[in-house]
């Protein structure tokens, strides 16, 4: 460096400025010298908000509020919304939609504008974030927002109130504060609103009741997007470097992964143990009146007062011998009486879970459903009508309004036995819920879905019904069973005790209650003990390997199970032996994780936040560390690498007690219990060390290519499945010697109905998976639907996936049911 200078930057620091010996270039070295002895550095400038200062931030904006409000006014303007020209009061939402929505309510003398998502975020070209001065982050305006910014900030020049009505969440909080610095709001102008649902009473009482943005929650947020930005913006190139390009590490999202690889471990070193069961099929020896004589099941449980402990076929055959010519006789009639209490509303978690067991839906539709029915959507009366509450939320608290019109509709739909006496309250159960928030509901269940049918798509309607049907069964009375165990006890005739204990359980629906208009749910079990459930239900005996699965399967069971009605029979009664039936298990290993049971683990570990469920799942997913294997979640080969050399260079970074106590220390930001810097700090202190012996020591791993089994038409050299920056395609080996490339076709094994080419899975700009011919576009033939290797048995057309039991024929649209079977890992899979 020519011409050294010492110099100090405006925020105190040392540097050299000088110019480059060769080519006479400017360069700037940061960092003391001897040559800034005796140099007295200037005063550093006052802490602003980016940095965590809220006092400061607001002095700040006060000074400069004049300057910039004269260069705003002369920006060109954007056209304003409904009824507000020379209003003098902005408000700003997100979307477009919210605001149309926003504005109706509102009416004339409001300006409602979108800012459409976020406006200023970090620079994506670098890391952003200084750690040697209290982590500062450097924010631009967007490219794609510049003009949005512009026409804002002529629209806040004319205004004398700014109110921001951005989401009810930390993420809706940070976004209002972006706005502020990047529009040049004043503080005096600026009001924060916030409202869980979109209806008229809601805004107005939103409105009614402003305050100021709430730094708390955007340092939290802010902290959150600073954590993010360390772990990923220098642990990714680490494994660009060392593994393949266009790889990422994220705080969370690598916890996640780390879930999945490890159940896919369990699974893959699980052993199978051998066990048997005894049924016996018995009946009363009179038919009292009844044709066929009156018959029931009953399993051994206790052989010579021990448990049943059946290892192998000789002990089972041993058994069974001594069963053939004994006598069973009935010692023990048990009836009583059972409750089953209705689920709580849904979470953003459970929504997600009871999407993808019903539905079938993965968690980024629902939400981008979700938020379009909570925005608004024009049902008629040619404006759009918030259907739901806010739909990322952790909380099942309820309004008492909402509350008292659900009862209020039950006693008139269904009858007064139908609401209990006095409200249901629920408890949530996720770590650290945020409780002023509400459960997801809709805005008046008034508006029934049947109402909705002609005005909604099939998957907004399939979405609302489902939160509408929720809802109204929380607010319902418990079921009633009437339940009846009999134990039945075999061996010699005339023995004064017998070594053979049997035992049947059945039950009958004495009073549907809540069950009449919601039965199931994938987060059943575990949302019956939050509501205080007795944990009696059938498939509940064992709750912590049901949360380890999709938590579907439990409730199925159980509705099975209730159906069984045991005859009437008596204590002392002696009844016939029909027939004996062992039958030979296996111990099953746990079930791979679907979307909706990783939800429910992220949730239950405290790992994230409602907002960013379906973010992490499509990360992983888009980053092909993970693929969708029946609706199961598999990692894939590289998947397992890049977990493994995470987990062994940065295991005290990506585990799920470390991440879910950041959770925590994030929570106690919001509350204003810690400041930002020092928690930021903490975790750098923690994590530096880390990174750099990873990059001092982390070695490279190489990949073998998936081949094609195809021969490259113009070399001849392999073709293999290459990753590019829109997503994967088929290139030559050979590269960069041979350039050639074609599109990955996915086949899904099914000839298309119109011209017999191959069916191939295809995505839509947005990620939505849909199947087409790969013939288009001279064939147009598409498919929402997977479709299946087997005709219509009815017209011998194409079958689709209509729901994991049946199957539709696109062309007589005939449902047929299908049958399915259990893997050797104890999947469940189709025809």
């Amino acid at each position: 460096m020519n011409d050294a200078q010492p110099v100090f930057m405006a925020n105190g620091r040392p540097g050299i400025r000088g110019v480059c010996a060769v080519c006479g270039t400017g360069l700037f070295k940061i960092g003391a010298t001897p040559a800034h002895e005796g140099m007295t550095p200037p005063e550093p400038a006052p802490k602003t908000a980016a940095s965590g200062g809220k006092k400061a931030a607001k002095s700040a904006k006060s000074a400069k509020t004049a300057k910039k409000t004269t260069k705003a006014a002369k920006t060109a303007t954007a056209k304003p919304a409904r009824g507000a020209k020379g209003s003098g009061r902005l408000v700003i939402v997100e979307s477009p939609a919210k605001a149309r929505t926003v504005g109706r309510f509102l009416g004339s003398g409001y300006d409602v504008r979108a800012s459409v998502g976020h406006v200023r975020d970090l620079l994506r070209s670098r890391l952003s974030v200084d750690v040697e001065n209290d982590f500062e982050p450097t924010y631009r305006v967007l490219n794609d927002k510049r003009d949005v910014v512009k026409g804002l900030k002529s629209a806040v020049a004319q205004a004398n109130e700014v109110y921001l009505a951005t989401d009810p969440d930390r993420e809706g909080e940070a976004i209002a504060w972006h706005l502020v610095e990047a529009a040049d709001i004043p503080e005096e102008k600026t009001r924060r609103v916030v409202f869980h649902e979109i209806t008229q009473g809601a805004i107005h009482e939103a409105f009614a009741h402003s305050r100021d943005i709430d730094m708390d929650l955007v340092d939290a947020q802010q902290a959150r997007r600073i954590l993010d930005r360390l772990v990923g913006y220098q642990i990714s190139p680490l494994l660009w470097d060392r593994v393949q390009s266009r790889l990422s590490a994220g705080r969370v999202q690598s916890v996640a992964l780390r879930l999945i690889v490890e159940r896919e471990r369990e699974i893959l070193a699980f052993v199978p143990i051998e066990y048997w069961s005894i049924d016996a099929a018995l009946a009363q020896q009179t038919s009292r009146g009844q044709t066929p004589r009156p018959s029931f099941l009953a399993r051994l449980v206790r052989v010579s007062g021990e448990p049943a402990d059946l290892k192998n076929r000789e002990d089972t055959d041993g058994i069974l011998r001594e069963l053939e010519g004994a006598e069973y006789g009935v010692t023990n009639v048990k009836r009583g009486e059972r409750k089953r209490r209705p689920y709580p509303p849904f979470t953003t978690s459970t929504l997600q879970q009871d999407a993808s067991q019903r539905l079938g839906m993965p968690a980024a539709r629902t939400m981008r459903i979700a938020q379009d029915l909570y925005e608004g959507i024009d049902i008629g009366h040619g404006e759009p009508v918030g259907l739901i509450t806010y739909m990322r939320t952790d909380s099942v608290n309820v309004s008492s309004e909402a509350q008292a019109e659900a009862r209020a509709m039950i006693v008139e739909t269904y009858g007064p036995e139908y609401a209990p006496a006095t409200p249901n309250f629920y408890r949530t159960r996720a770590k650290n819920a945020q409780e002023a928030h509400e459960a997801i509901r809709p805005t008046s269940v008034r508006r029934l879905p049947k109402a909705l049918k002609d005005k909604l798509s099939r998957d907004q309607l399939r979405v609302y019904e489902l939160i509408w049907q929720r809802f109204v069964a929380s607010q319902m009375t418990a079921a009633i069973y009437d339940t009846m165990t009999i134990e039945v006890e075999a061996g010699a005739a005339g023995a004064p005790t017998k070594p053979y204990l049997f035992r049947a359980s059945g039950s009958r629906i004495r009073f549907p209650g809540f069950l009449v208009v919601y039965s199931g749910g994938a987060s059943g079990p575990a949302e019956n003990a939050a509501a205080g459930d007795n944990g009696n239900n059938v498939g509940q005996a064992e709750p912590a390997k049901a949360a380890a699965s999709d938590g579907g399967g439990a409730n199925e069971r159980e509705e099975l199970a209730e159906q069984e009605v045991l005859p009437d029979v008596s204590v002392g009664e002696i009844v016939d032996l029909l027939q004996l039936l062992p039958e030979q298990h296996f111990t099953q290993p746990p079930p791979r994780f679907t979307e909706a049971s990783l939800v429910k683990a992220l949730e239950e570990y405290g790992i994230g936040r409602p907002s960013t469920y379906a973010a992490i799942i499509s990360t992983i997913t888009d980053r092909d560390y993970v693929n969708r294997v029946e609706r199961k979640l598999a990692p894939t080969e590289l998947g397992f690498t890049v977990n493994d050399l995470l987990v062994k260079y940065f295991d005290n970074i990506f585990n799920v007690g470390f991440t879910a106590t950041m959770e925590e220390h994030l929570d106690s930001i919001a509350n204003g219990k810690e400041e930002m810097v020092p928690v930021l700090r903490a975790f750098y202190d923690f994590f530096e060390p880390q990174l750099r012996t990873a990059d001092a020591t982390m070695e490279k791993v190489m990949l073998e290519p998936e081949k094609t089994g195809e021969a490259c038409p113009e070399c001849g050299g392999d073709l293999i499945i290459k990753n590019g920056r829109f997503g994967k395609f088929v290139g030559c080996a050979n590269y960069p010697t041979c350039k050639f490339t074609k599109p990955l076709l996915i086949k899904v094994g099914v000839a298309c109905p119109k011209d017999q080419g191959d069916l191939i899975e295809r995505r839509t700009r947005k990620g939505r998976t849909f199947y087409g011919c790969a013939n288009y576009p001279e064939c147009d033939f598409v498919s929402w639907q997977r479709p299946i290797p087997m005709p219509c048995p009815h017209c011998g057309g194409l079958l689709t996936m209509a729901s994991k039991s049946s199957a539709e024929c696109v062309d007589c649209h005939k449902r047929t049911p299908l049958a399915t079977e259990k893997d050797a890992a104890g999947e469940v899979k189709g025809p």
